[in-house]
């Protein structure tokens, strides 16, 4: 069982800037698949990014609303899934969850994935 925790929420201003961290524990080396997601109030939760690992070799893929903006990364060493997000805008408001799951999904929705954070608050003012 791998165990999840987010962190780095919080309140910024339209065009700022914030770092997600989802650090995790237990049967790491089960989880080459880590990735982001949000829930807006009254709306569905939404895939935002997702990374990979094999042979040492990352890829990354982004849902199209934040392509260049948002860039998600891991340090292996730590365990640790970093979702850092620029040029925030105020529909990127949401409670931003970290998932992981040991291969890669064939869609990237989270009925897709069996481990989950508790989730981080994020609020973009404009």
């Amino acid at each position: 069982q791998v165990q999840l925790v987010e962190s780095g929420g919080g309140l910024v201003q339209a065009g700022g800037s914030l770092r997600l961290s989802c650090a995790a524990s237990g049967r790491t080396f089960s989880i080459p698949v880590t990735a982001w997601f949000r829930q807006a109030p009254g709306k569905e939760r939404e895939f935002v990014a997702g990374i990979t690992i094999s042979w040492n070799a990352e890829q990354t893929y982004y849902v199209d609303s934040v392509k260049g903006r948002f860039t998600i990364s891991r340090d292996n060493a730590k365990n640790t899934v970093y979702l850092q997000m620029n040029s925030l805008k105020p529909e990127d408001t949401a409670v931003y969850y970290c998932a992981a799951r040991s291969g890669v999904p064939s869609v990237w929705r989270g009925s897709n994935f069996g481990s989950w954070g508790q989730g981080t608050q994020v609020t973009v003012s404009s």
